[in-house]
This record gives C-alpha cells, structure tokens and sequence, in this order.
C-alpha cells in the first residue's frame, strides 16, 4: 500500500507535507510518536475519513478503535452479524477469541477486555484489506492487555491481513509489529524491521533506542 506525496493541514496547522510511505502487504506497521505526530491522522487518511491532496492507495478498512463501539442493543452474536453474513464464519471467530459462551449477552454485560474481544472478532470478520488500530489496548489493565495483545496476534496470523496499528506503548510494538516506525511532526524519524517478542527486557538494544527516539 502506497502513500505518495500526502499533504494534509488542519487549518493552518501543516500535520503532513510530501510524506511518503509504502506499507507492506500481509504485514503489521507499527506506529509510534507522541501526541501531534500526525498518528490518528495517518489512520483516518488511509481510511478515507479526512481530505487530503497526494496520493493514496485506496483499500477497503476495517477499524478496531481505542474504546469498542459496539451497538448496546445487539448481542455479541448480533453486533458480528452487522458485517458478516456467514453463521459458520462468525462461530469460529467467537471460538478464536474465546467469545462462545457469551454470543447471547449484550454489551453492557461483557467485561472491558471481552468487549475488545468482540471488536478484534468485527474487524476481522469485515471483509477489508487493511486492518487498522487506533491505540484499541490502552484503557486496559496490564493482564488484559497482554491476553488481547495474544488474541489479535493469533487471529491475524491465521487470516494474514495487513494491519496499521498506532500506540504509545513500546512494548505492544515490540510484540505485535513486523516493522515499527516513529512519527514526529508528521515525518519519520525512526524505521526498522522488529521480531515479534514478548520478553524484550528493558535492557533491550532496540527497546532502548526506540525510547531514545521517542524521548529526543
């Protein structure tokens, strides 16, 4: 997926002027920078959800956001059954992200991790070319953020989507990218292929120069 050129202002605020990028296909691009970096922007651009001059490939989205966004009146069952169809399909993705035992309950009664269970499952199951995440494991606690962080590793390796994904957290890029790339300003100021791992200590060489990007 290409990006060629995209200039993007919001008023006379410049995010991105000329800013290029090609996203590999079957890959997970990870996103980091601080607050302003043109993260989010980035996202919405790839979507298709703002205005912008430049080129961008056009790709069909699914978004997996920070807070789920699930409609309250459905059932988990009902809330996948909006983009996909297939009763087969929708089974296994409930069995995948051990979602069975709560396809009849409603939002309201689903914890906070398993409601971000059922958004990973929605994404997926949608028919789209690129997955994209919008910082979707930052409100959860340590535990659940690991057990989510393996659920969505799982789950896209058997489907091998592209996958966007914008955080703050080192650690969930170094876990879940193939490639890991800093934004500042809306220009990159860090790129590099990563092995996915969940043990990186903090002594880690590429732990540590990815927190002295982040903090310079």
């Amino acid at each position: 997926m290409l990006i060629k050129n995209l200039t993007k202002s919001y008023g006379s605020t410049p995010v991105f002027e000329n800013f290029n990028l090609e996203i590999a296909e079957g890959a997970v691009t990870c996103i980091l920078g601080g607050s302003g970096a043109g993260k989010t922007t980035l996202l919405n651009v790839i979507a298709g959800l703002t205005a912008f001059s430049g080129e961008v490939a056009s790709v069909k989205c699914s978004y997996i956001f920070q807070e789920p966004r699930l409609v309250p009146n459905l059932t988990v069952y009902g809330n996948l059954r909006l983009v996909c169809r297939d009763d087969g399909a929708i089974r296994d993705m409930l069995e995948k992200t051990g979602l069975t035992q709560k396809e009849s309950s409603y939002p309201i009664a689903l914890s906070g991790g398993q409601a971000q269970r059922v958004s990973v499952a929605r994404a997926f199951l949608y028919k789209s070319d690129v997955v994209l995440m919008d910082e979707p494991f930052s409100s959860l606690d340590l535990k659940l953020k690991i057990s989510m962080m393996k659920v969505f590793g799982e789950v896209r390796a058997n489907d091998g989507r592209t996958a966007v994904f914008v955080t703050h957290d080192i650690d969930e890029a170094l876990y879940l990218a193939d490639r890991i790339i800093v934004l500042s300003d809306g220009k990159i100021v860090f790129d590099n292929i990563n092995e996915r791992n969940l043990s990186f200590g903090a002594d880690s060489p590429l732990r540590q120069k990815l927190i002295g990007v982040l903090t310079s």
